[in-house]
């Protein structure tokens, strides 16, 4: 007698728009990836004055406040979905939140974007996990090609002393909730819109970081610059980029959305080393160049 085969977890990962890439694709992208590959920048500098944890709740908060003040957000959502926009505020939102807050006091801003390059690879094979089914050879080896770019990008940097392994596993670990987030947005975003996940989700993220931001409190050191950078990266970098990003993902799918991840770290680069005085060795601009390449081949239509 024949196993009958184990259903998917998910009923889909793929966008509702299959189609090549055309400008407008692009320019999302590129948009997309000027938001969050300056958050890393906006990151460090509420830094200076925000203990790690309020950083972290409050991004969350003012990213999902914004959201809550346009229509759309109010838009009721199942209670069967619930559970996924729990686990999307907590893998997706409040836990790299936290993460990356963390972990840029360990490491650059620079690495922390370049890292975060690995993220289609995670998403790819969650979504292969989840929906039972495999990528093409196409892609798969698109993200061999960009895999080897990130490589590229990261290994002159693990060499930095000042560069510290727990900050890199910080990072890693919000890119497979990252990843995870990815597939679970698509359905979601197709069902009711991207506001309302996004808005829910970052509430949900930040009742998980409420406990953790209360006790810090009293460290806050109140600096205009800080103060600024945590507003920008709460309202543009949380709010309106997950928004935004969410939408993208709806459309194009979760490995075909996620290659923003691989032009995150150009914006993380040319900001980090404008405002933050860090430098760029020429192995790592090879390796953006790479990490495009793949990215390009996984953006392909299957």
């Amino acid at each position: 007698m024949t196993p009958r085969a184990r259903p998917a977890t998910l009923e889909t990962s793929a966008g509702s728009d299959g189609g090549e890439f055309g400008p407008k694709h692009w320019l999302w992208l590129f948009a997309n990836a000027a938001i969050f590959g300056s958050a890393f920048l906006w990151i460090s500098m509420s830094l200076r004055g925000f203990p790690a944890p309020i950083v972290a709740f409050g991004r969350v908060t003012l990213g999902g406040a914004a959201l809550a003040m346009l229509p759309a957000a109010r838009r009721r959502i199942d209670r069967t979905d619930w559970p996924r926009v729990v686990i999307v505020g907590i893998a997706g939102q409040g836990g790299p939140a936290l993460l990356f807050a963390m972990a840029e006091q360990r490491i650059s801003s620079a690495l922390t974007g370049m890292l975060v390059s690995s993220v289609p690879t995670a998403t790819v094979v969650i979504a292969a996990i989840l929906t039972r089914v495999a990528p093409s050879r196409r892609r798969i080896f698109g993200l061999v090609v960009g895999t080897c770019g990130v490589i590229l990008l990261v290994s002159p940097a693990l060499g930095d002393a000042s560069a510290k392994p727990s900050g890199i596993v910080m990072v890693l670990i919000a890119v497979l909730g990252y990843g995870l987030s990815a597939s679970l947005y698509v359905p979601l975003q197709q069902k009711y819109g991207a506001v309302p996940v996004a808005t829910w989700a970052l509430a949900v993220g930040a009742v998980l970081l409420t406990p953790l931001a209360a006790p810090a409190i009293g460290d806050i050191e109140w600096r205009l610059d800080s103060v600024v950078a945590l507003s920008i990266l709460g309202v543009l970098g949380t709010g309106i980029g997950r928004a935004m990003l969410i939408t993208f993902m709806g459309r194009v799918g979760a490995a075909r959305g996620s290659i923003i991840a691989y032009l995150v770290p150009i914006m993380a680069l040319v900001l980090g080393v404008a405002a933050l005085d860090e430098t760029v060795k020429t192995l790592q601009v090879a390796g953006v160049a790479v990490a495009l390449m793949g990215g390009w081949l996984v953006s392909r239509n299957e």
